[in-house]
């Protein structure tokens, strides 16, 4: 097999991390090339050491490969010895370098696998064509399955028969909805989607960690509103999200981040519809704690929330539960009813600057007027915080003595 063509090696093959690991897999090693995701990235235009791992492939065995890592005193953890992959790390980069392989029996979570020396079979075993580009680090480029008209196209195809791939690992159908929302132009391709539709039940097959991870990435892309409706169409979502009811609300939270970055998790909050049992779905996703819990909060704003808050009763809100959170209501709410678009965008800039803010006295101070330790200080502090609250959080500190002072004569 042939280069199809040559590019100029870019700043993350030429880094000096990149360089020292090369180095080490070609003194008395064989042919390396660079893998997958940081080629593609680079031939779209762009890829750096700080977007992620870089994958190399050896026709060398994994014990080879950390022989030479360990000649060259790079560190070395045999992170997937099965199946090939060792992770070398200089500077505090990864990179995952993965000896060529086959796979000879598939298990739709992952395969047992055969090593080999043939970079064409290693090809034949990848999911999708943009993803089976290999590259030199003089920057060879070659392209076994026809990945690089697919990549200039916009076309998610799977590598032989989609179907067959998919069997092989089921994760593959909700990496061709990511890989589309990330990559794709137009429609997906017929074959791909026919694969994925027919094959959804085989989602439930999968760990709520993976799955998560996968919607997560795809929730993540610029656009993925329409590739998300092709899925509710198909049945695949229902599998994952079954209480979703439309996109109208992903669709304008698109909008109000398209100068940010997006929120992911705050996206999947925008399909989950009323009614739903949020908590059933972080355990199914296996979301983390603090995932779980943000998400049932977006889902449960307080009545309080509208667009028609004035100032004061907006700094009550974000002086209770935070600029976040607030953020992430507001932020809900406006893309959900599309109106008073002045009203949200003033509230959820005043809770960008807002600075979290405490009541300038303790219980030390309510101690120290002489009364006794016990549940009347907390009711003072109470009473306290709430006529502070009421005056805009404007009095100071000596203010907010005197006030505790005739709070505490009033009290006896």
């Amino acid at each position: 097999m042939k280069p199809v063509q040559r590019i100029e090696p870019t700043d993350w093959m030429r880094a000096p991390a990149t360089g020292a690991v090369i180095d080490a897999l070609r003194a008395d090693g064989r042919e390396v090339r660079f893998v997958g995701g940081c080629v593609r990235d680079s031939l779209l235009g762009g890829f750096s050491l700080d977007e992620g791992d870089i994958d190399i492939a050896t026709p060398d065995r994994p014990e080879q490969v950390m022989a030479l890592l360990d000649r060259a005193n790079i560190k070395n953890i045999p992170t997937g010895l099965a199946h090939g992959t060792i992770t070398a790390v200089v500077s505090r980069r990864n990179f995952e370098i993965t000896t060529l392989r086959v796979d000879i029996k598939s298990h739709g979570r992952h395969s047992d696998v055969a090593f080999t020396d043939n970079w064409q079979e290693d090809a034949a075993r990848r999911d999708f064509t943009m993803n089976a580009l290999t590259c030199t680090p003089e920057g060879d480029l070659y392209d076994p399955c026809g990945g690089i008209p697919d990549l200039e196209v916009g076309l998610v195809r799977f590598v032989g028969d989609a179907t067959r791939r998919i069997e092989e690992d089921h994760l593959r159908l909700l990496r061709f909805f990511r890989f589309h929302a990330w990559f794709g132009k137009g429609a997906p391709d017929s074959n791909g989607l026919a694969a994925a539709v027919s094959s959804a039940q085989s989602l439930r097959k999968l760990s709520g960690e993976r799955i998560r991870n996968e919607l997560l990435k795809l929730l993540a892309a610029k656009d993925p509103a329409p590739v998300i409706d092709i899925m509710a169409a198909g049945g695949v979502l229902a599998e994952i999200v079954p209480t979703t009811k439309d996109t109208q609300t992903l669709r304008g939270l698109q909008l109000l981040e398209a100068d940010s970055r997006a929120n992911p998790l705050r996206r999947l909050a925008s399909l989950v519809g009323d009614g739903a049992d949020v908590k059933t779905l972080a355990e199914r996703l296996r979301l983390s704690n603090e995932e779980r819990d943000s998400l049932v909060a977006m889902l449960s704003p307080p009545g309080t929330i509208s667009a028609v808050l004035d100032e004061q009763v907006l700094h009550r809100e974000l002086y209770v539960h935070g600029a976040a959170r607030m953020i992430d209501w507001l932020t809900l709410a406006w893309a959900k009813n599309g109106n008073n678009i002045d009203s949200y965008r003033r509230m959820i800039t005043a809770a960008k600057i807002w600075q979290p803010i405490a009541l300038p006295v303790k219980g030390a101070d309510v101690l120290a007027l002489g009364l006794a330790a016990g549940p009347e200080i907390g009711n003072l502090l109470k009473a306290l915080e709430g006529w502070w609250i009421a005056e805009d959080f404007t009095p100071n500190r000596d203010q907010c003595l005197e006030k505790l002072r005739n709070l505490a004569g009033d009290a006896d």
